[in-house]
């Protein structure tokens, strides 16, 4: 049952919850007879516990005191704020300008909270989730009314999202979430939680030289379930601290296990949460299990989700820096995805960077995709760190990631999240997918893209003569795809293709792979495209149809030629 009543340690205007509020049956019931419909949002602090664990009670105190009043002058004169715990906060907001819909007021509420906070001598940056529910839309029941706010926030636990109104599909995911919320609290002690290892690979050779340990749980009642299911709901319940603790232990035996059968030239990397870092005692604990169970420091690498550097807290720092000093290895997670500045990036102690897996699913086809994984790529190698590939799944990705100078790799292509007995088969075998690797054939290669098929095979028969290694593409994509995976020095593009133009294809094949020589052939010719596109330096040379077999052959030629004086290669 759902009550409300004053908390004077916070303001006269204030509520907390306790005793049932006249104040919000009266709303409810304007609501509900047609007079001022009702918006209720059930708002929570992400992480507010950290504040008050690092940086003391006063300044938590101080700080929810400052935004009780804030939220109270947001609300004034249309609303009620109560306090329900000490991270959420219940707002009632009558929607008297039906001009302004609830998704702009509920956005312009995470606004206000997410806006600085000065406690002196610290100036805190809070962020917040609002679950809301509407009256009478949703229901005229206060209590019910309620229910449903909170359980929407439920339903942001695992969502990058800030704001989730009910709906009627809402209570069955809620149901999930309740059942995740009273089984993930004995899941340890039952013994239900496994590790599966994923291999990380050298991008030179395929030699595997990591293993990084994810966490599985196998719930009798709800199925296997993947951290990103259940992980967050066990943040707010506070034993994420535990399970961290098991999957840090339970990896470095293994660890420890592997070294022992004579593999010692890899790491092993471990998942580690905001809330672990933020522990006093973190770095000890750390130290004291690589020296109990007997493995050196270099060997573990603590891979951190990239959020926790948008904390800005001393402790983490301290705590990674910590951590380098004695040898541990610090990697960033899902690099890319978060909203750390390039500043957080450079202080931090970090040794290796992976690229959120978002990122590779769609390069290289994609132009954005693949010029955010090309500066990645260099930005860590500036910066002394190693990038690692998360979610490699294709010949094609790996061709480009190859091209692009990535040093690790990790995804399906060389094996699935596995138990310690297969991974260790893994292990024996040391190399993984050899093929892949084989040095590429120093043949001179032509790429040739037309979407009309008679067109490709006369310039096959055509080319063919000068013993040229051709690859033919009807369209794009299957461009792209070539390109990933072999060493491809000039390229013939017709203009006029449907899914793009020849000047833009090879405009963006600049940009991905400067080092070839870019050629387009057409029967129409737009002046001001083509010549945009040499002063760009997106192609070397405009040809037209139809062509002279013995002109044509020459261009090529010169192609190639140009290609041996620019990028150093001599002719054969």
């Amino acid at each position: 049952m759902w009550r409300l009543v004053p908390d004077p340690t916070l303001s006269t205007d204030v509520g907390r919850l306790g005793a049932e509020s006249e104040d919000l049956r009266a709303m409810v019931e304007r609501a509900r007879s047609g007079q001022m419909p009702l918006m209720l949002l059930h708002l929570e602090l992400d992480h507010f516990e950290s504040v008050g664990e690092t940086m003391g009670l006063d300044v938590s105190g101080q700080a929810l005191l400052q935004l009780a009043q804030r939220l109270t002058r947001f609300v004034e004169g249309r609303g009620r704020v109560w306090r329900h715990s000490v991270e959420q906060f219940i707002l009632a907001i009558e929607r008297s300008d039906m001009t302004v819909p609830p998704e702009q007021i509920a956005e312009a509420l995470c606004d206000e909270v997410e806006l600085p906070l000065t406690v002196l001598p610290y100036t805190l940056f809070l962020n917040a989730k609002a679950g809301v529910s509407l009256c009478p839309e949703h229901t005229p029941d206060a209590t019910t009314l309620l229910d449903f706010a909170e359980l929407s926030t439920r339903l942001l636990t695992n969502s990058p999202d800030r704001i989730q109104f009910y709906s009627g599909q809402s209570s069955d995911r809620a149901h999930s979430e309740s059942a995740i919320s009273r089984q993930i609290i004995d899941a340890l002690p039952n013994g239900e939680l496994r590790l599966r290892y994923q291999p990380e690979v050298n991008a030179r050779d395929g030699r595997i030289i990591g293993m990084e340990a994810l966490l599985r749980w196998h719930s009798p009642g709800l199925g296997l379930m993947v951290p990103e299911r259940f992980m967050p709901t066990a943040e707010r319940l506070g034993v994420v601290v535990q399970i961290g603790t098991w999957v840090l232990e339970t990896a470095l035996r293994q660890c420890r296990a592997w070294r022992d059968q004579g593999f010692d030239d890899f790491f092993m990397a471990v998942n580690v949460s905001t809330l672990q870092l933020l522990r006093p005692e973190f770095v000890d604990e750390v130290l004291a299990l690589i020296q109990s169970i007997g493995v050196p420091p270099q060997s573990l690498l603590l891979e951190i989700n990239e959020s926790a550097l948008t904390n800005n807290v001393s402790s983490i720092f301290d705590a990674l820096s910590a951590l380098r000093r004695e040898g541990v290895l610090l990697g960033l997670d899902n690099f890319g995805m978060g909203d750390s500045s390039l500043n957080a990036l450079v202080r931090y102690p970090v040794d290796t960077l992976k690229i959120d897996r978002s990122f590779i699913k769609t390069a290289p086809a994609s132009e954005r995709e693949a010029a955010i994984v090309r500066a990645i790529i260099a930005m860590g190698h500036q910066l002394n760190m190693r990038v690692i590939a998360n979610g490699v799944e294709s010949d094609v990705q790996l061709g480009y990631l190859r091209r692009g100078d990535c040093d690790i790799f990790q995804g399906y292509l060389f094996g699935e999240p596995m138990p310690a007995d297969a991974a260790s088969l893994a292990l024996r075998r040391r190399y993984l997918r050899p093929e892949l690797f084989a040095a590429s054939k120093p043949d001179r290669t032509l790429l040739l893209l037309d979407d009309e098929e008679n067109v490709l095979r006369a310039l096959v028969r055509l080319f063919r003569r000068d013993g040229y290694r051709i690859l033919i593409a009807g369209n794009v994509r299957d461009a792209f795809d070539l390109l990933a995976t072999n060493d491809v020095q000039v390229i013939l593009s017709d203009q006029r293709m449907s899914d793009m133009s020849g000047t833009e294809f090879l405009g963006r094949v600049k940009m991905l792979y400067p080092n070839t020589v870019r050629l387009v052939l057409s029967g129409y010719t737009d002046l001001a495209t083509v010549t945009d596109a040499i002063n760009r330096g997106a192609i070397y040379r405009f040809l037209t149809k139809p062509w002279n077999d013995q002109e044509l052959q020459e261009h090529i030629r010169q192609a190639f030629r140009t290609w041996d004086e620019q990028y150093g290669r001599a002719t054969p």
